[in-house]
């Protein structure tokens, strides 16, 4: 398997680190500096897929020749937009929203490509059903420290794991890439290759 060289542009570490299990590296990893706050009364689907495009659109500028990756991962709760937790109140306050109950983890991907106007655009969702936590659950998960940064509140891939009742769809579109989806968009646009 080859790729040709890309850019990832975003700033999470999971997003690297899954795309390395699949065997793809990128040239260089960037964040895009853009103003991530969801617009009035902005749906989960509209939110993700615009932040989406402006990620890859604000590194493709700076790097019109490359190929450029972008992700945005969306926790929602019917249409509610759970944050990005930074802090043990909101992470608690997510857990408390979640308990009990299923929620979307949508992930948009954007792969601008040199030459092209508008990138091109995918879009994955899964279904999580967190089992009804107990306040000491969410006592001890607040005391690990991992929910704080994660959208939602919670990675699937440490301790929160052991909360979800339910999964439906990619398991690592939860953790923060969709890894089949990104690879058949990296193949059919002639990025990845055998």
């Amino acid at each position: 398997m080859i790729n040709k060289p890309f850019i990832l542009a975003s700033a999470s570490p999971r997003r690297l680190a899954l795309l390395q299990q699949i065997g793809l590296t990128p040239v260089a990893v960037e964040g895009a500096d853009i103003n991530e706050s969801p617009l009035p009364r902005e749906l989960p689907r509209a939110y993700g897929a615009r932040l989406a495009m402006a990620k890859a659109s604000a590194i493709a500028k700076k790097h019109p020749d490359m190929p450029v990756l972008a992700a945005d991962t969306v926790v929602a709760c019917g249409r509610r937009i759970l944050p990005k937790a930074e802090s043990e109140q909101s992470v608690r306050a997510c857990l408390e929203l979640l308990s009990g109950r299923r929620h979307q983890v949508w992930t948009f991907l954007a792969l601008h490509l040199p030459g092209r106007k508008n990138p091109a655009a995918k879009e994955v969702c899964s279904i999580v059903r967190f089992k009804r936590l107990e306040g000491r659950e969410i006592d001890s998960y607040l005391s690990c420290g991992e929910g704080v940064g994660k959208a939602g509140g919670y990675a699937i891939q440490g301790m929160a794991g052991g909360f979800v009742a339910f999964l439906s769809g990619s398991y690592s579109n939860v953790v923060g890439l969709p890894l089949y989806e990104t690879r058949q968009m990296l193949l059919s646009h002639g990025i990845l290759s055998f």
